[in-house]
């Protein structure tokens, strides 16, 4: 049995793993998924909300050594959280995710991209805080693949995302890599090119790269078979040696 902590992308929270939960208890694992602060029901005003802030809540979350899945922007949160206390964190899954370069915002990242899928997608609030994501595009940029009940899930609660942490680089992510990595691409990703993912990916072993043929949200598109991969990954030498 893992400890798997899953972390949630932008704008989403908790509640976009209730597929996967049980799925992965099934296998046998502890799994559990954390609101970032300021995102789902977390009320954390949304100035405050720092990558310094995820990573420690992240942390706090964990009760030894866990595998931390993240999705999308949630990449830059699981990094921070293992270059903090890599001793805590047996290992890191990035799920169609920014994976992090030292001295990089997830803002330029998203910018160095081969298209930008997300253009005119973005909502900023007058104080320039949070995004939120035009609830008319968002089924087809993140959901186009998904069962009814679950876009009509993710369009009642998307919430406003904190754009500090977006705009915060991590100097280093040494310590970070010093811990087993692993990439899950979706090939059918209509948010983060798919060959952009590749790209991102490369930095690792290609026997730890995976792929699912699914949209930007396979936690709804395929749990089962997003969870059976985990637990692939959760088995993994590298991971039980870690």
């Amino acid at each position: 049995m893992s400890d798997i902590l899953l972390i949630h992308g932008a704008a989403h929270g908790a509640w976009c793993w209730h597929r996967v939960l049980p799925a992965l208890a099934a296998l046998g694992h502890r799994a559990r998924a954390i609101d970032l602060p300021g995102n789902g029901a977390d009320r954390t005003p949304a100035a405050d909300v720092t990558l310094d802030l995820y990573a420690r809540a992240i942390l706090a979350a964990t009760t030894g050594p866990t595998i931390l899945v993240g999705h999308s922007m949630g990449g830059f949160p699981i990094t921070a959280a293992a270059q903090a206390a890599p001793d805590r964190i047996a290992a890191l899954v990035y799920l169609c995710a920014y994976l992090p370069q030292p001295g990089q915002t997830l803002a330029q990242m998203r910018k160095a991209g081969p298209s930008q899928p997300l253009a005119g997608a973005f909502r900023i609030d007058a104080t320039r805080t949070t995004f939120t994501f035009d609830p008319d595009l968002a089924p087809a940029l993140f959901y186009h693949d998904c069962p009814p009940e679950d876009v009509a899930l993710a369009r009642a609660r998307l919430c406003p995302q904190p754009i500090l942490p977006q705009e915060t680089p991590l100097p280093d992510t040494a310590r970070a890599e010093s811990r087993p990595r692993f990439y899950i691409r979706c090939t059918e990703d209509r948010a983060i090119p798919p060959a952009y993912q590749a790209t991102m990916a490369a930095a690792l072993p290609a026997a730890r790269i995976h792929a699912l043929p699914t949209s930007h949200s396979p936690f709804f598109a395929a749990p089962d078979a997003l969870a059976r991969m985990i637990d692939e990954i959760a088995h993994h030498p590298s991971v039980n040696q870690s």
